[in-house]
């Protein structure tokens, strides 16, 4: 797979502290990388580092495995930036601003009539193309700032923390537009503090804690190799039956417990031991009226790693 991105060894510091301490890592073609972290982790100076907003004291930048020299226009060219805060200009209409944004890539004419109408749609905002901003939504304005970073094509998207403070609908819409933008073709780069948008839309993972890269992976194989459990939840017709003694006995067993009215038992996610479970059930004449298997979340990955919730 092609990498779009190589960061080698990258550290940064604010006066005295080091906030990024020699990370490493690349960003593949047409994936979805999402950066995790609590606040101050480090996650929004490496992707200002990235978009050239903020410089570094020492490391290394690629992409497509030639060095970024400071100021390098080749490599902004390529980008799509979606910034924390709003940067819009509100006393003029939506597309107004598309066009703006756009004619500094360079796009004109023709062209740039196309790419407007298209980032329009894009964002679901084509009905409202002559109203000013200043009469949008905080979640509309997200969607056309959005729309203004893609208007020109880039190869790449880096998106910090893109739907904060907005209403469901707006945020499921951008959701929904950077999974298609992914299918295009389009490589994303996304910070968020939802963890439901990262199972939703992440192929891979970066989890970041006082400015190191502290565990990566797509999340099913964060989930199996940082929390090593799985559930068994099974609901039984007489639970009075049950001898949880029995289970201790089955290869993978941690626990066996009666909650909330049903039988709970947790395995190590690498040992298939299912099979004998029912068989202890069956010949206890047991009946199973229902069974669901429960993996770890990723909230749960992230506080096993970092002590705290994303939020904190």
């Amino acid at each position: 797979m092609e990498k779009m991105i190589s960061v080698k060894n990258l550290e940064k510091n604010y006066k005295s502290k080091k906030v990024i301490k020699g990370i490493s890592f690349n960003v593949q073609k047409g994936e979805i990388l999402c950066f995790l972290g609590p606040n101050g982790a480090g996650k929004s100076t490496t992707i200002n580092i990235l978009t050239g907003a903020l410089g570094y004291e020492s490391g290394e930048i690629f992409y497509k495995e030639i060095k970024i020299e400071k100021g390098d226009r080749k490599f902004k060219q390529q980008l799509g930036i979606v910034p924390q805060e709003i940067s819009l200009y509100e006393d003029i209409t939506a597309e107004q601003n598309l066009r703006f944004f756009a004619s500094l890539y360079g796009l004109k004419g023709k062209e740039l009539n196309e790419r407007t109408d298209e980032a329009l749609e894009i964002a679901g905002l084509t009905e409202k193309a002559k109203d000013r901003v200043n009469t949008f939504s905080g979640g509309m304005k997200r969607r056309l700032n959005i729309a203004c970073a893609v208007a020109h094509h880039p190869e790449i998207l880096i998106m910090d923390e893109p739907t904060v403070g907005i209403d469901p609908q707006s945020r499921n819409y951008i959701l929904s537009s950077v999974k298609k933008m992914r299918e295009k073709g389009t490589t994303i780069i996304y910070t968020t503090h939802y963890m439901e948008e990262v199972e939703e839309i992440s192929t891979r993972i970066i989890i970041m804690d006082k400015g190191e890269i502290i565990a990566s992976g797509t999340k099913e194989k964060l989930k199996e190799e940082i929390v090593n459990d799985k559930r068994f939840v099974i609901e039984v017709d007489d639970l009075d039956k049950v001898n949880l003694e029995e289970f201790y006995n089955v290869e993978g067993v941690k626990n066996a417990k009666i909650e909330g009215g049903k039988l709970n038992i947790t395995t190590l996610t690498g040992v298939e031991n299912l099979d004998k479970l029912i068989a202890i059930l069956v010949n206890s004449s047991v009946k199973i009226n229902n069974l669901n298997c429960e993996t770890a979340s990723l909230e749960t990955v992230f506080l096993n790693l970092t002590g705290k919730k994303l939020r904190d």
